[in-house]
C-alpha cells in the first residue's frame, strides 16, 4: 500500500509527457518508464489492481518514491527512456541479453582513405557496417583476400615519419606520403563495397579463371585455395536463403513460455537473408507487446543501421511513434508494419519459429541455473533453519602477509548470484604489522555494520573460518543493532557450516547445491581479498624497490607509479619514455633503465 505522502506527490504531478522512475528504500532506480500523460500513468500504479503483472505487484512492494523528468513529447520521451535504462540497468525493467556477437564489417568511408576491417562494434561515426555474419571464418578469409587483392591501408594513424613495412612488401601503396590518389584509392574501396553488396565484381571473374587454370595444370591445391576463397565470398554474398523482393528490412519474431521469452531479429540487406540476433528475456507477466515495444527501444536506441521497413509480428499502440523515431533518426522514410500475408508474413513466420526453438534450448540452460541459484538458496534457508530467504548474503574474508598489507573483502549476492556492485574491499588500521585474524574481524565488523548504515542490510551474514571467527563477530555485529540477521561461518577443512546458538557445526554432502553456494560465496570473498592484497604489496614492493636508485626520491616515485601503473610496464619503458614523466630528467630515467637491466647479483649488492 502506497504511503499517504507518495500519493499525495502522485496526485500533483504534471499531465505532460515524460519519463517516470520508481526508487526503493535505498534510493536505487527500479524502473524507468516513458508516459504521454504522467500523472495517468504513475497513478496506475498506486491503485489497488488485483489484476495487474505479479512483476508489477513485487515492484511496488519495494517502491517508496517517484521522480519524474517532463519531456516535450512523447519521442523526446522515448528516447530518454532508452538511455536512462541503459545507464542505471533497473531491476524491474526488461534487459535483453544477446546470446552471443556477430561480427561485422567495417568501411571507414567517412575518411579520405577507408580502412576495412572486422568490427563487433557498431557506432554512428558515418562509416558504412555490413552484416551481422555468423561465419567468422568466412569473414576472415575474405578479409584476407582483400588485402592480398587491394593494397589498402590498415594503421589507425596516417601521421608518420615514413612508410611502414606494408608499403615495402606491396600490401599498401602508402596514402600517408601521397603515393596513390584519392580517386584511384576510391575505386578500390568501391569494388569492396560492391562485393558486400552482393553484386559482381572483377575479382570474382579473376578468381574463378585463376581457379580453373590451375585446376587444367593440375596444380589442385593452389585450385582448392581459389575455390574456398570463392566459397567463401559466397557464403557472405548469398547467406542462408534469398527473399523474393529486394530491400532492407528487419523482421521481428517473438515466442513466450512462462518466464522465459526470446526475440529474435532478422536482418534482410538488399534482398538477402544476411543473419540473425537472438535476445533473451526473464518474463514476469509482461505481455508479448510490452516485450516486442521494449525490445525496440533498447536495440534500435544503440544501432547505428535503421532498415527501411521494420516487420512486427503483432500490432502496437506505439507503432506510429516507432515509424516517427526511425524516419528522424535516417532522415529518410522508414515503415513499421504488422504484415497479413506473402512473403512477408511468411518472414515473420520464420522468425518465430526460430524464436521457438533457441527457447526451448535456453530454457534447459536457464532452468539449470535457477535449479543451482534459486533452488540453493530455498535449501540453505531450510537446512540452517533460517527465519527468511537469504536473497542478500555477505561474506567476509581477510588477506595479510604475516600481518602487513592487511585488508579485508566483502562479496555480495544477491538470488544465489554475484552482485559485483556491491563488492567493498576495506584496508585494515588496528591491525597493520602484527597479524590477529580475530582482532581484523573485529575491525571489519564494526565498520561495515557500525558505521556504513546506508548500505542495505543482508539476509544472512557469512564469516571465512571456524567457530573462533564466528565469535569473535557475533558480539560487534550484535552490539552495533543487527539483532535479526543470522550469523554463520564455514571452515574451510571439511567445510562445516557453525551457526549462532548451536554447539554442534552442521555438515552439508560436497554434493548438494546448497553446499555448493556456500563454497562458491566463500571463494569469491576469497579471491576479491587476495587480489586487493597483492596489489598493495606490489605497489609497496615497487615503491621499496625505487627507493634503492640513485636519484630517486618519494616525489619521483609516486610520479612514476601514477603514470605507469605497474612494474612490468616502468621495466617496458625506454629512456625517453622515463625521462617524459612529471619531475623526472635524463639521468634519473637513465638510472632506472639501467637498474632493471642489471644483473641479479648487481642488483643484490645494491639493495643489501
Amino acid at each position: 500500500m502506497a504511503s499517504e505522502e507518495l500519493l499525495e506527490k502522485v496526485s500533483h504531478l504534471p499531465t505532460t509527457p515524460g519519463v517516470y522512475l520508481w526508487r526503493d528504500q535505498y534510493n536505487r532506480i527500479i524502473y524507468v518508464g516513458k508516459a504521454i500523460n504522467l500523472r495517468n500513468r504513475v497513478r496506475s500504479y498506486v491503485r489497488n489492481d488485483a489484476n495487474r503483472a505479479p512483476k508489477v505487484t513485487a515492484m511496488m512492494k519495494r517502491a517508496v518514491d517517484v521522480e519524474t523528468i517532463q519531456t516535450k513529447t512523447e519521442m523526446e520521451a522515448l528516447i530518454l527512456e532508452n538511455t536512462l535504462i541503459k545507464e542505471h540497468h533497473p531491476k524491474y525493467n526488461i534487459m535483453l541479453r544477446d546470446d552471443k556477437t556477430y561480427p561485422y564489417v567495417k568501411i571507414s568511408v567517412q575518411e579520405d582513405y577507408p580502412r576495412v576491417y572486422m568490427t563487433r562494434r557498431l557506432e554512428r561515426d558515418g562509416a558504412k557496417y555490413f552484416g551481422p555474419f555468423t561465419d567468422v571464418t568466412a569473414v576472415h578469409m575474405v578479409l584476407k583476400l582483400i588485402r592480398q587483392y587491394y593494397p589498402l591501408r590498415t594503421c589507425k594513424s596516417m601521421k608518420v615519419e615514413r612508410p611502414c613495412l606494408q608499403y615495402h612488401m606491396h600490401y599498401c601503396e602508402a596514402p600517408c606520403f601521397n603515393k596513390i590518389t584519392k580517386d584511384a584509392y576510391s575505386k578500390y574501396i568501391d569494388e569492396i563495397v560492391q562485393l558486400f553488396e552482393g553484386k559482381p565484381i572483377p575479382l570474382l571473374k579473376e578468381l574463378k579463371e585463376k581457379m580453373e587454370h590451375a585446376a587444367e595444370d593440375l596444380r589442385f591445391e593452389e585450385a582448392a585455395m581459389y575455390r574456398d576463397q570463392l566459397t567463401s565470398i559466397e557464403k557472405l554474398q548469398e547467406k542462408q536463403r534469398m527473399v523474393t523482393q529486394r530491400g532492407d528490412l528487419d523482421v521481428l519474431g517473438i515466442a513466450v513460455d512462462g518466464q522465459l521469452g526470446c526475440v529474435q531479429l532478422l536482418f534482410i540487406r538488399g534482398g538477402r537473408l544476411l543473419g540473425r540476433e537472438n535476445y533473451f528475456v526473464q518474463n514476469e507477466g509482461d505481455s508479448e507487446e510490452t516485450i516486442m515495444t521494449d525490445f525496440i527501444k533498447q536495440y534500435y536506441g544503440s544501432t547505428t543501421f535503421i532498415p527501411k521497413e521494420l516487420l512486427l509480428p503483432m500490432e502496437s499502440s506505439e507503432q506510429q511513434l516507432f515509424k516517427e523515431w526511425f524516419t528522424n533518426m535516417k532522415g529518410q522514410q522508414v515503415e513499421v508494419l504488422v504484415p497479413k500475408r506473402g512473403y512477408k508474413m511468411d518472414m515473420i513466420k520464420m522468425a518465430h519459429e526460430n524464436a521457438c526453438t533457441f527457447l526451448e534450448e535456453r530454457r534447459r540452460q536457464w532452468q539449470y541455473q535457477l535449479d543451482k541459484t534459486g533452488g540453493a538458496v530455498k535449501k540453505l534457508a531450510e537446512v540452517l533453519d533460517l527465519p527468511r530467504l537469504p536473497e542478500r548474503m555477505e561474506c567476509f574474508d581477510i588477506s595479510h602477509t604475516q600481518g602487513t598489507e592487511t585488508v579485508a573483502s566483502m562479496v555480495v549476492f544477491e538470488g544465489g548470484k554475484p552482485a559485483k556492485k556491491e563488492y567493498r574491499r576495506f584496508k585494515l588500521k588496528t591491525t597493520q604489522g602484527k597479524p590477529d585474524d580475530f582482532k581484523s574481524m573485529a575491525e571489519i565488523m564494526e565498520r561495515r555494520y557500525g558505521k556504513e548504515t546506508d548500505w542495505p542490510m543482508p539476509d544472512l551474514i557469512i564469516i571465512d573460518g571456524g567457530k573462533g571467527q564466528l565469535n569473535a563477530a557475533l558480539p560487534l555485529i550484535r552490539s552495533v543493532g543487527v539483532t535479526d540477521v543470522p550469523v554463520i561461518s564455514l571452515a574451510k577443512r571439511i567445510e562445516e557450516v557453525f551457526v549462532e546458538g548451536q554447539s554442534e557445526s552442521i555438515i552439508l554432502s560436497h554434493h548438494t547445491p546448497e553446499l555448493q553456494l556456500l563454497q562458491q560465496i566463500r571463494d569469491e570473498a576469497h579471491r576479491f581479498a587476495i587480489t586487493y592484497h597483492r596489489k598493495l604489496r606490489g605497489k609497496r614492493n615497487l615503491e621499496s624497490i625505487l627507493d634503492h636508485i640513485e636519484g630517486i626520491g618519494p616525489k619521483r616515485r609516486k610520479a612514476l607509479w601514477a603514470h605507469f601503473n605497474s612494474l612490468e610496464a616502468m621495466k617496458e619503458a625506454s629512456i625517453d619514455e622515463l625521462s617524459k614523466v612529471e619531475s623526472m630528467n635524463y639521468k634519473a630515467a637513465e638510472a632506472v633503465y639501467n637498474f632493471f637491466r642489471m644483473s641479479k647479483v648487481e642488483k643484490q649488492e645494491i639493495l643489501m
